[in-house]
């Protein structure tokens, strides 16, 4: 039987996410469908507005098995992002990976990628990045000059990072076109965008309508960036000196973070004064999600350690059986000191959760909490 694999944040779960399991089952009826889902923090440099084991009981409603993206990969690059989600794909052994584009199919990514092998496309890359241009912008312009294939779109260019990943894997890309714009902040109809849900949850809307049961009764507590802007205020001013010791601080933007810090009074503004051509909104957005969570260049794990189950249901449970002993990477169930990279999840999670203070049983969860089995 063949097996299907999800990458995804469900930040948070929405009628989209089901549009696109939905059109999975209907190609594959009768076959696991396994995410890779990112935990408390996403690609962005958002926290997750619901945490992720919520997450994962949403999610059991309709997919097999969650596991978990780790930090370190979660909140990173699109081309990082990728490489951890990707590989831990390839070793719980799926057949296929399904993931939503903008404007593009997986014929188009897969020219393109394979363009991005050539020193002529690095050269290109580095001409925009010597003039001042941002990476994803370096990145769209020299794919246009080499194949006049326009790549702009965030789930595009994230798609072609999950495409250069798979090339020579035994891995079948397969795209579905979204519905809705990714970067719309309008409920436009049933089917609306993450963003556009976050926004509405922030302004109070009621978002019944664009989300599914199992997600409209777990938005009673919600974690949004802003709410963490005071812990990340007193960290910089208290390390002023040291911020270079955290990851994505690197040429000199500390400088900028000096500069403003103290006439900052939200994470918005602080980003609006520090912003440059060079540094994206997301970009800086990781950056104080880093310094946030103590994240320093040292623990910047490259390498996978582990593969982290966080639930499943019966189907999920028969396919972990199946590859059982087949794979390089230990899979894991529950917490444990051995792993650097979990000793992250473990203080991310803290973290995560110090808002919560009548709520100690969460921050508890992450070395207590077994896998969620529906």
């Amino acid at each position: 039987m063949e097996s299907i694999g999800i990458i995804c944040e469900y930040n948070p779960f929405h009628n989209g996410h089901i549009y696109h399991i939905n059109k999975i089952k209907e190609m594959f009826p009768d076959s696991p469908i396994i995410l890779v889902m990112s935990g408390n923090y996403t690609q962005r440099g958002d926290v997750s507005i619901i945490d992720k084991w919520t997450k994962t009981d949403i999610a059991l409603n309709y997919v097999d098995l969650v596991i978990e993206l780790p930090f370190v990969f979660s909140v990173a690059s699109a081309d990082i992002f990728a490489y951890g989600a990707v590989k831990i794909l390839k070793n719980l052994n799926i057949d296929h990976i399904v993931f939503g584009t903008e404007n593009l199919n997986e014929n188009d990514l897969v020219i393109i990628a394979k363009k991005e092998k050539t020193k002529k496309f690095d050269k290109l890359v580095k001409k925009y990045l010597d003039e001042g241009m941002n990476y994803p912008t370096s990145l769209s312009k020299a794919v246009y000059d080499l194949t006049k294939i326009k790549v702009d779109s965030p789930n595009d260019l994230l798609g072609l990072s999950y495409i250069k990943e798979i090339i020579n894997t035994k891995i079948n890309p397969i795209t579905i076109k979204r519905t809705n714009n990714f970067h719309s902040k309008n409920l436009d109809n049933e089917i609306s965008s993450a963003t556009a849900i976050r926004t509405a949850l922030k302004e109070g809307k009621n978002i019944k309508k664009y989300v599914p049961k199992e997600t409209y009764n777990n938005i009673k507590t919600l974690h949004f960036n802003e709410d963490y802007f005071p812990f990340l205020k007193y960290k910089i001013i208290s390390e002023i000196n040291e911020l270079d010791k955290y990851v994505n601080v690197d040429e000199g933007i500390e400088n900028r973070i000096k500069k403003y810090i103290y006439e900052a009074n939200s994470l918005e503004n602080l980003i609006t004064k520090i912003k440059t051509k060079r540094y994206t909104y997301n970009k800086l957005n990781r950056m104080f999600t880093y310094i946030l969570c103590g994240f320093t260049k040292k623990e910047n794990i490259k390498n996978l350690e582990y593969i982290r189950v966080l639930g499943f249901n019966q189907k999920g449970r028969n396919y972990l059986k199946s590859i059982k002993g087949k794979t390089n990477i230990p899979i894991i169930t529950k917490y444990s000191h051995k792993y650097k990279m979990l000793d992250i999840e473990m203080k991310t999670s803290y973290i995560y959760y110090i808002n919560e203070k009548d709520k100690v049983d969460l921050t508890l969860m992450e070395y207590k909490h077994k896998p969620i089995i529906k």
